[in-house]
């Protein structure tokens, strides 16, 4: 059995979940493994740890940055599709996660409800990441913030003006929460019927009472975009909502990312999605592929920031290399 220590055991399964210093420790170890990564320089923190990556849902950036990821830091996965091991069907969720937590140093799950996270968070000691939930999307935030450092030169983003433009999902939950930790001008602008939840639009307002940011939602797209420095959006109908893609789209219609909403925005603002996109819908292609858009190093730093995560959790919980 691998010995966990429990006591100092932190998961990763929401935003909320992390102070600002935590995300600084995150950022200053995302940043030192790029340079290394960089520089071609080893850094087998992990070397023999094995990470079992738990999917329910498709993926490209998020399976390949953590299987990319831990074999960089000298580690292993295991990679568990829903047809192997029948999540919830097949064997119960309780069940999985204390399987795993006998032969894996750390768990990833990429699923549709938060619970299943939660459940496999609570059953092991292994550390437990949400790579992706309906509910948010902790990982793709930094490395989204994470692109946004680089590019601007500063890891201080405080006042940055970002506007998220489409449907108040997973991935705008987590962008605004880290937003608030950070300081900055986050606008979300959402049709009424597909705004942000209440929680997370809550939540976020708390933080920004302490740390000077700024949270505004709103229905109005140029309102939002106006004087952005970077402007996001993301898909229509998310994994598991495809069978609302028609209705969506005529909901959607003026929310799309295009040159024209982009003239509200600061000159030079950073075009943002997280990917996969539907060019023609909430992105056109001349934005998407246009001088400002750092659509793919938002990709790349999923890597990087992965990686700072993995490693952020593995020494708090005591995880060293097989020697």
């Amino acid at each position: 059995m691998i010995t966990h220590n429990s006591s100092n055991k932190r998961d990763l399964l929401s935003i909320m979940d992390l102070s600002r210093t935590d995300v600084d420790e995150i950022m200053e170890l995302s940043f030192d493994l790029k340079s290394d990564w960089s520089d071609r320089r080893r850094t087998p923190v992990l070397d023999g740890c094995t990470m079992a990556m738990i999917f329910e849902k498709a993926s490209l950036r998020t399976r390949s940055t953590f299987e990319i990821g831990m074999r960089q830091l000298g580690g292993n996965t295991i990679d568990l599709s829903n047809l192997n091991i029948g999540m919830g069907t097949r064997e119960s969720v309780a069940d999985i996660a204390r399987n795993l937590d006998r032969w894996c140093d750390l768990i990833m799950i990429r699923t549709f409800s938060k619970e299943r996270a939660e459940t496999v968070a609570r059953e092991a000691h292994a550390p437990t990441i949400n790579a992706l939930t309906d509910e948010e999307h902790p990982c793709q935030a930094l490395a989204d913030y994470m692109a946004l450092m680089v590019k601007e030169g500063t890891r201080n983003l405080s006042g940055f003006p970002i506007a998220y433009v489409g449907d108040g999902n997973n991935v705008c939950h987590s962008l605004m929460c880290l937003a608030a930790l950070l300081g900055m001008d986050f606008r979300a602008a959402c049709p009424d019927a597909y705004m942000p939840s209440r929680e997370y639009i809550q939540w976020a307002e708390s933080q920004a009472r302490g740390t000077g940011a700024r949270i505004t939602v709103t229905s109005d797209p140029d309102e939002a975009v106006r004087g952005a420095r970077a402007v996001y959006t993301d898909i229509w109908a998310s994994m598991g909502k495809e069978h609302e893609h028609s209705e969506r789209v005529k909901v959607f219609q003026p929310y799309q990312l295009n040159a024209q909403l982009l003239t509200a925005a600061a000159l030079g603002a950073y075009v943002m999605h997280d990917l996969p996109a539907r060019r023609g819908e909430e992105i056109t292609s001349d934005v998407m592929d246009g001088p400002t858009s750092i659509v793919l190093d938002q990709a790349e730093h999923r890597l990087h920031s992965q990686k700072g995560v993995i490693v952020w959790l593995a020494n708090i919980a005591g995880i060293r290399p097989y020697l």
